[in-house]
């Protein structure tokens, strides 16, 4: 492989909240369209938005995102680690040529199983690609890190409608005092979980039954 050649990086964002999707994103790009890329925890709101916003602008780089709708994510027969992995899969295949090498951050505590898993479901679409995956690869891979970002810049943009629509909902975390208060305001109105609760989450099933008991006891 040539040193200006391009690679491809992979990474997920939202697998932990309870309100929303998971954005699983890739990027293909060369290092010298990677200037400023870092694990998106390490930057700030306004720096991962303006290097999404300049990745996406950039000719040399494709990327792509693919959206785990919370419909999957409360579906009995999948997991968190099978979607991450479809979803990264699918994210690749958009923009990976052959012969790329392709990075990404283990959405398993087994990374080298995450790898071969990866590896399979990419060339199953793109033929002769070299796959490795490891934990910790967005803050040793820059185009990892920029896959990153692009996955948490377009997960925030998605939670950022859910309060366009319902109001103040916090960042979608069970931490988030905002989105904790949201979840309880709506079950105590609705008596039911708003669209974008992952009503399988712990969060989530405790306030219906917190619910269903304060009824109970008001009978």
């Amino acid at each position: 492989m040539t040193a200006d050649r391009p690679r491809v990086g992979a990474d997920e964002a939202g697998k932990g909240p309870v309100l929303g999707p998971m954005v699983c994103a890739a990027v293909r790009a060369p290092a010298a369209a990677l200037d400023g890329a870092d694990d998106s925890k390490a930057l700030s709101t306004a720096r991962r938005e303006a290097l999404a916003a300049r990745l996406r602008d950039d000719s040399r780089v494709a990327v792509a995102t693919e959206s785990v709708p919370v419909e999957r994510i409360d579906d009995p027969e999948t997991d968190m680690n099978g979607l991450a992995l479809a979803g990264q899969a699918a994210a690749v295949r958009a923009v990976a040529q052959s012969g790329d090498s392709v990075y990404a951050d283990a959405a398993d505590v087994d990374a080298a199983r995450f790898e071969r898993r990866l590896r399979d479901a990419v060339v199953d679409g793109v033929s002769d690609v070299d796959v490795s995956a490891a934990h910790g690869a967005d803050e040793r891979h820059p185009v990892v890190g920029a896959a990153s970002v692009v996955a948490k810049v377009e997960r925030d943009r998605r939670v950022d409608a859910l309060g366009d629509e319902y109001g103040a909902v916090g960042s979608g975390y069970p931490s988030d005092p905002t989105t904790r208060a949201f979840l309880r305001a709506f079950v105590r109105e609705h008596g039911r979980l708003p669209d974008p609760a992952r009503a399988s989450w712990s969060t989530c099933t405790d306030l219906l039954a917190a619910a269903e008991q304060s009824a109970l006891d008001e009978f």
